[in-house]
């Protein structure tokens, strides 16, 4: 069965672009395409991989600009020859599921969110612009709608990251969505250190992930918060942070693993579609206070792997903290780590390989099996896949 994946760009490695990867491993023959791609980027985490770029690429500063580009992305999707696939998986929060297949192939679209900017943070987006930029998205957004509903009904079956984003996919696209997570590699997180007296932030430095809240929460209370990530938001965060807020910046894999493990708790404020950090929070058995809205709403469990508040507000991150430190005691490491578990990249595997077995019998049977024979793990996917 001949495979294509399509994602939306490949010039940063978050979430998304880990979700991606675990989809390509299962299908090593695959061909893969994108609007923009990173080579340095392809060569670490996608080698000898066949990558093809639309025509996106090749305008002027693509690579940084890329989203300058948005306009012309449904024309560049539309221009992808795909008629000899008869398998194609499009990784959707960027235009990327609106390609045109063969009527006799299969679309499947895992969907991290419909996209943010053109429904339901569209104000958000608006209201940040200003002049030339904000004239301007009226028209562009409405043009981005009106093809992002169409191109929504060309895909067959829609895989949601979380039942948030799933109700958003009813919501704007009418359509259901299988619910699976996606891959969290729990198992390269440290669970043995002992917790020390801070608090972590851990993520861009953006409006909508509102770490804002937290650097205020812990300077009024005089609570020690170590914040890492780099964003637009860093000048303001400067001016408000307190001498218990330590501002780290962008930092590498290693030291962000470091902090999960020897932190007190790590905070988390933002509505996020899924969010990978308090997953990899509770991955190395520390819990997470967390805004009970969006993907976290899923992930956090009051109680047994954190604590949750209700309203967006310095004051409302301020009793959760209290709440915590009253209770700390009673969170045990092992139901934390056994709880992000259920995150896991093996699980994964398991439920999107049973899934795909389901709906397009036999696409497995080539790929995923010949690709992970040799591990005790494969074998329950090969079971399933079979």
């Amino acid at each position: 069965m001949r495979v294509a994946l399509v994602h939306y760009w490949l010039v940063n490695w978050r979430g998304g672009e880990r979700l991606f990867k675990a989809i390509a491993d299962l299908f090593p023959q695959a061909d893969i395409y994108t609007h923009v791609a990173d080579p340095e980027l392809l060569a670490r985490e996608l080698p000898n991989r066949s990558v093809n770029t639309t025509f996106i690429s090749r305008l002027p500063r693509a690579r940084r600009y890329y989203q300058k580009y948005l306009p012309l992305m449904p024309m560049a999707l539309e221009a992808l020859d795909l008629q000899s696939y008869e398998l194609v998986i499009s990784s959707e929060s960027g235009p990327a599921k609106g390609v045109v297949v063969s009527p006799h192939a299969t679309h499947i679209c895992y969907c991290h969110s419909p996209m943010r900017y053109v429904w339901d943070r569209y104000y958000d987006y608006r209201n940040f612009y200003g002049g030339l930029s904000r004239f301007a998205m009226v028209p562009l957004m409405h043009y981005m709608r009106l093809w992002d509903q169409l191109s929504a009904q060309r895909v067959d079956y829609y895989i949601a990251n979380s039942h948030f984003v799933g109700k958003r996919i009813h919501k704007y696209y009418g359509r259901h969505a299988e619910v699976i997570y996606p891959p969290v590699a729990i198992r390269e997180f440290d669970t043995t250190r002992p917790a020390e007296d801070f608090y972590l932030y851990v993520g861009r430095l953006v409006p909508y992930k509102r770490p804002d809240l937290l650097v205020e929460a812990c300077t009024r209370l005089k609570r020690r918060l170590i914040v890492i990530g780099d964003g637009e938001m860093l000048p303001r965060l400067k001016r408000i942070a307190g001498p218990t807020v330590e501002l780290l910046g962008a930092q590498e894999f290693d030291v962000i693993r470091d902090h999960y493990a020897r932190c007190r708790a790590t905070l988390f404020a933002g509505v996020e579609d899924f969010g990978m950090v308090p997953v990899e929070a509770m991955a190395s058995g520390k819990p997470v206070i967390a805004y009970g809205h969006g993907g976290a709403r899923e992930t956090v469990v009051d109680g047994l792997s954190g604590v949750l508040f209700d309203e967006p507000t310095p004051e409302s991150v301020m009793d959760a903290i209290r709440r915590f430190e009253r209770s700390m005691d009673r969170f045990d490491r092992r139901a934390i780590c056994a709880h992000a578990a259920q995150f896991s990249d093996l699980v994964f595997r398991e439920r999107f390989c049973a899934y795909l077995s389901n709906v397009v019998p036999g696409a497995l049977k080539e790929s995923a099996e010949a690709h992970t024979r040799t591990t005790p793990a494969a074998q329950r996917v090969r079971r399933i896949a079979m």
